[in-house]
């Protein structure tokens, strides 16, 4: 009785390991698209809306689904509370978000580019920056969702047949 208990513990645990994977790899081109999304949005805001970059970010934390309202609420706060720049703003605000998100170190490092050119240009030079960013993230939008539909049912099929594995093992 106890062995079987064992048994399908190891199962449900390893389970689980493999179904967070697959989970991970399929929230990466979600998070990808809702920052192109945001991205599009702040370029429409700041374009044609003539809007404050604070106040083009707090009505984007307000429509956008986590974690990226998150990281535009965070933003909008440290410009309009602490005297900052707009680039030291920017990146505080993605590493607050950063461990939540399951995105890699290669769209950290478009994201952070684009905040160290925001606030700095007029508009037309920050549309360009905002369209590049954007192009940027399409690529490692795709790239993800490639290896999200290469690997994601083999991370669920890994984590149940290394439990079945362990159980063989061990009995």
């Amino acid at each position: 009785m106890i062995k079987m208990i064992g048994a399908a513990m190891i199962l449900l645990s390893t389970s689980l390991i493999g179904f967070e994977t697959a989970k991970r790899l399929s929230e990466r081109p979600r998070q990808l698209r809702m920052f192109k999304s945001a991205l599009q949005a702040l370029e429409a805001e700041i374009m044609y809306g003539h809007t404050p970059l604070h106040e083009a970010a707090r009505k984007l934390s307000k429509q956008l689904p986590q974690p990226v309202s998150r990281f535009f609420e965070a933003f909008a706060e440290k410009l309009t509370t602490v005297e900052t720049t707009v680039k030291a703003a920017w990146e505080e605000s993605l590493e607050e978000i950063w461990k939540g998100t399951a995105l890699k170190q290669s769209e950290y490092e478009v994201l952070l580019q684009l905040g160290e050119n925001l606030g700095k240009h007029d508009r037309y030079t920050e549309q360009k920056q905002i369209i590049l960013t954007l192009t940027h993230l399409e690529r490692e939008e795709k790239e993800a969702h490639e290896r999200q539909i290469r690997y994601e049912k083999m991370a669920k099929s890994l984590g149940v047949l290394t439990g079945l594995l362990l159980i063989i093992l061990l009995i």
